[in-house]
């Protein structure tokens, strides 16, 4: 499996150079909450209450000014992956969102044009389309909003969206597309809209959890059963990683570390500029977090055990710490258990194959 991953990562590199809700009412071990149960389908903790956790919805969200069909997905996978959509023509969307390493970076932090480091690391796609805002700061309102925002961005693609579409117009596989799909030349909002309906078929799901929560009590063994339990309670992650996503979908400080090339990063505040958000950033599903390592806005902890040893000391020293994050005083085998649920929200292989991408 790991050389097939990392054959696939070469690959790459070539080229682009209605919600279930979970119940456990005979299995008390694995109930929410120290303070009580909350009403069937949320969870209480210190008074505050949140969505329980559960199955993802059967169908995925799309929005009905794009709606998703297999032409679309097809053209937006192949601009995916071509790296002409950048300046040097070497970075691809695919070259900071790996299929190979769960659709996200495996470097701390991305580097995009010209060897440019970029100040965060760069976030899975897993499940982007069940958010309503998206990159960590929340800057972009929509998937298709932000699948052209690297483009521009001077460190990612460095690229402008009128050379970008002035190329892909002399290019006869995407003038065809783009008529077949869309019945116009190419333009900037087709690509935005088949990019963000390939990148909605890009899910976790079918989890040890999902099935364990769909009745195969067989598919978590006792040391994931008890990590759920403590996810839901005394380890406090459900107050912020809720829902069938695993994430509240807000923002939060947590007082991560800063690391990398940025000396500071106020996140979320730069797009509200509210004092209230200094220091925040989005909540990230924790679908297939096995995959997606490093982890935080600038990929400060390398394995879920770092993750879970921050959160046990009660996040990092900072003036506008979440009220969310304190000490929790787990033992070792506590957060070893831990570890194990959050290994269980593995979902099952996407089948994938490399698009054949439009010659000149």
């Amino acid at each position: 499996m790991l050389n097939n991953r990392l054959l696939l990562a070469g690959l790459i590199g070539l080229l682009v150079s209605a919600s279930g809700l979970s119940v456990f009412d005979n299995l008390k071990s694995a109930q929410a909450s120290p303070s009580g149960h909350a009403p069937h389908g949320t969870v209480t903790i210190d008074g505050l209450t949140v969505p329980d956790i559960g199955p993802l919805p059967t169908s995925v969200p799309s929005p009905a000014t794009n709606l998703t069909y297999k032409s679309k997905v097809e053209l937006g996978k192949q601009l995916y992956f071509d790296g002409r959509l950048s300046k040097s023509g070497a970075i691809s969307c695919a070259f900071c969102h790996n299929p190979a390493t769960g659709f996200a970076d495996p470097r701390q932090t991305s580097i995009g044009i010209e060897g440019g480091v970029g100040g965060r690391q760069a976030p899975t796609v897993y499940n982007t389309a069940f958010n309503h805002l998206q990159f960590w700061d929340g800057r972009a309102r929509s998937l298709e909003e932000q699948a052209i925002g690297p483009i521009q961005n001077p460190i990612e693609m460095g690229e402008t969206h009128e050379n970008v579409v002035s190329k892909l117009r002399k290019i006869k596989g995407y003038q065809r597309q783009f008529l077949a799909v869309f019945g116009t030349e190419v333009n900037l909002q087709g690509l935005a809209e088949a990019i963000a309906a390939y990148e909605r078929t890009i899910i976790s799901t079918n989890s040890s959890f999902d099935k364990y929560v769909a009745g195969d009590v067989s598919a978590m063994d006792e040391r994931a059963v008890r990590g759920m339990a403590l996810f839901k309670g005394k380890a406090r992650c459900i107050l912020c990683h809720n829902g069938p996503n695993f994430t509240d979908n807000q923002f939060h400080n947590l007082g991560v570390p800063q690391v990398g090339p940025l000396k500071e990063d106020l996140g979320r505040y730069y797009v509200t500029k509210a004092e209230k958000d200094q220091g925040a950033f989005k909540t990230p599903t924790l679908r297939s977090m096995s995959e997606t390592a490093p982890y935080m806005h600038d990929g400060a902890f390398k394995t879920p055990e770092e993750v879970v040893d921050f959160f046990n000391a009660g996040g990092g020293a900072n003036q506008n710490l979440s009220p969310l994050v304190k000490p929790l005083s787990l033992t070792a085998e506590e957060k070893a258990d831990l570890v194990a649920f959050l290994k269980a929200l593995t979902g099952e292989p996407i089948p994938f194959q490399l698009p054949k991408i439009p010659k000149d």
